[in-house]
């Protein structure tokens, strides 16, 4: 369950990094609540609450079991910096699921979740077996949309009012990769994650 890349250890959340998940989600709680939905009312705060981050921890353990999510840390020597998270895979003749993905504040800029992000692409479509990954994101968020950017990942429209995040249902850009475009793409995109190369999308 531990996906490796060239600055990056991506693997499933554990009740023992509650303490370093805790600290930057709190630390960056006003930079990432802009993007996020609101948590459900009464619901325990899992940034706050070690018992309730046991839960979501355990969730996440059970999604994988069952094939319909794959959510990782980004660890930088050692260091969380982040997440990505696949949710919502879907198998028969469908075999897609949906990315998200946030940074610390801290690190963004460094480059880790387009780094992260080809792990993923790799596991998904290499091992997992999906056909389809597709990333939703708010058209003013120009820090997730330098992500897809970086990588070339195809833009197929604006979905309007898509999902309500904090409080407001918002427009969202959609971006794809298929196990097609991997395939054509796969060596350039795996330099990448082993900083063997820059891509030519960065210019």
């Amino acid at each position: 369950m531990e996906l490796r890349s060239h600055r990056l250890v991506l693997r499933p959340l554990r009740v023992h990094d509650f303490e370093q998940w805790s600290e930057v989600r709190v630390r960056c709680a006003d930079w990432l609540s802009q993007w996020e939905p609101f948590r459900d009312p009464g619901s325990p705060d899992p940034t706050r609450d070690r018992y309730a981050f046991a839960a979501r921890c355990n969730a996440r353990y059970r999604e994988r079991q069952l094939g319909t999510g794959y959510a990782n840390g980004l660890f930088h020597d050692g260091h969380f910096v982040g997440e990505i998270n696949v949710s919502n895979a879907q198998r028969g003749p469908f075999q897609s699921a949906q990315i998200g993905y946030w940074v610390d504040e801290r690190w963004a800029g460094h480059g880790f979740v387009p780094e992260g992000l080809t792990s993923v692409f790799a596991d998904g479509f290499d091992r997992v077996g999906l056909h389809r990954f597709e990333i939703a994101i708010i058209p003013r968020n120009t820090s997730s949309l330098r992500v897809v950017e970086k990588l070339g990942v195809r833009f197929e429209g604006v979905a309007e009012r898509y999902l309500e995040i904090n409080g407001t249902w918002e427009d969202h850009a959609r971006f794809a990769i298929t196990a097609e475009e991997w395939e054509e793409r796969r060596t350039e995109l795996l330099a990448f994650s082993a900083g063997r190369r820059s891509l030519d999308a960065t210019g």
